[in-house]
């Protein structure tokens, strides 16, 4: 069998994954920097905690885990030839998590009187969507979240933007910020005279961008809303404008709506409060469109794209406010607001855009070559001394030829090798060739550290 790996997943080399633990471990300092506490959760769900939270969409692309054993043993027998549709239900109890957001409200459920509140907590590990693979588009891929949840405040939006801001600065991506509110949705709704298909309109906008506004109205028509309806939503999804033209267009067409004034108010508070927080190299925008699909979120919502030049134009980070998630697992009444980076696309711009630093970790600094029993021996006392004072090192393990070991310090990028011969180990002395410069000379054995520092 010729070995290969599932569509939509990834092996990581050493070098990808020094990369990789770049991107994660600027994004935990951020996290701590905010006050935020790391929980983590199992990688399969119950079956039931997962499906009905994120839509229709979202909901087929869960990958379900078979029960264990003889699956079909319990399952009636006109299930499998008049009900295949319910099979799923049947034979899966479990599931591999979709995103980390719903296992948390979960987990605040089940730990509640535990944890104090509101709960600030950061979350960082891989999830699984049955999607079609494809650029910047995985099976499996880590999510970086952090959520605040026990508070309404819009605080917790502002505070999310800044981190938002202060994770990109420190990876050096300019970014556009794009915010929307779910409320203003639900009341363009209303005003199009279909408030029941406000999950419809919300999924279908969700694609503008990806598949342009012929497209998106095709499918409006398709999920049922009327001709006149469509036609009321094409000067929203036309709008161009800046962040007051916009508001004040919402304005007119949302005009005598409650709940759209609701949305416009917590919207502008958030802008322009982060507007005054962010550097210079993060952009906010009001977008209009902005619906992202899930649907639990039910106040802000916020999209990320790198402001790169000829990088990937998908989303890079994004989140929301959901009202009351905890109240499918019966805690009612508690409001969350939440951020999720996507390491991997962050990964894939940083590389496009070559931002990655040329050293993330320091490799070996020294390495001892292996001339034999006594030799290693004594190689072996220095190279502990070496780690001691944190500096990397390694003994080569095997008695190789030394242009081999050589070939093996020049293929790791060591810059330092170490020999400790016959007339070395007799002088307590090391020779120490700078690979760089191919320049050697033979030191006395105390002096190496201060040598190679």
């Amino acid at each position: 069998m010729k070995p290969s790996i599932p569509k939509g997943t990834r092996d990581f080399s050493p070098t990808e994954m020094l990369r990789r633990e770049h991107i994660f471990s600027t994004i935990r300092g951020v996290f701590k920097l905010h006050g935020y506490q790391p929980i983590e959760t199992p990688a399969m769900e119950l079956t039931e905690t997962l499906m009905g939270k994120y839509g229709e969409e979202g909901d087929r692309l869960i990958f379900r885990i078979l029960n264990s054993g003889d699956f079909l043993k319990d399952v009636p027998h006109d299930a499998l030839v008049t009900r295949p549709a319910s099979l799923a239900s049947l034979i899966s109890e479990k599931a591999l998590r979709y995103d980390l957001t719903v296992p948390f409200a979960r987990y605040v459920v089940m730990n509640r009187n535990e944890i104090t509140f509101p709960f600030k907590r950061y979350q960082i590990q891989p999830v699984w969507r049955a999607d079609r693979p494809q650029r910047g588009r995985y099976r499996e891929f880590y999510q970086c979240d952090a959520d605040v949840i026990g508070s309404d405040s819009l605080l917790n939006e502002v505070e999310l933007v800044k981190i938002i801001d202060s994770v990109f600065k420190r990876l050096n991506i300019p970014v556009l910020v794009k915010l929307n509110n779910r409320k203003l949705l639900q009341a363009v709704a209303e005003a199009v005279g279909e408030p029941e298909r406000f999950v419809d309109i919300t999924v279908a906008m969700d694609k503008l961008d990806k598949i342009g506004l012929e497209k998106v109205e095709a499918e409006l028509r398709e999920r049922g809303l009327s001709d006149s309806a469509v036609l009321k939503l094409r000067p929203l999804m036309q709008f161009v404008g800046d962040t007051a033209q916009k508001v004040e267009f919402l304005r007119g067409f949302l005009a005598g709506s409650a709940l759209g004034e609701k949305g416009l108010s917590e919207l502008t508070e958030v802008i322009d409060t982060a507007s005054a927080l962010v550097s210079s190299s993060t952009k906010i925008e009001f977008d209009l469109t902005l619906a992202r699909g899930l649907n639990y979120y039910t106040g802000a919502i916020i999209e990320v794209k790198s402001a790169i030049p000829d990088t990937l134009t998908g989303s890079i980070c994004g989140g929301g406010r959901y009202d009351d998630l905890t109240g499918i697992f019966g805690m009612p009444g508690t409001s969350g607001v939440g951020i999720s980076f996507g390491a991997d696309r962050i990964y894939d711009v940083m590389f496009e855009a070559k931002l990655f630093p040329d050293a993330l970790a320091e490799g070996p600094r020294v390495l001892f070559v292996n001339f034999g029993t006594a030799e290693a021996a004594r190689s072996l006392q220095l190279l502990v001394q070496l780690r001691e004072a944190g500096i990397v090192a390694e003994l080569f393990p095997d008695q190789a030829k030394m242009k081999k070991q050589m070939g093996y310090a020049d293929a790791r990028s060591i810059p330092f090798v170490a020999i400790i011969g016959e007339n070395e180990l007799k002088d307590g002395t090391v020779t120490l060739k700078d690979m760089r410069s191919g320049e050697q000379s033979v030191i006395p054995a105390s002096s190496l550290i201060d040598k190679v520092r």
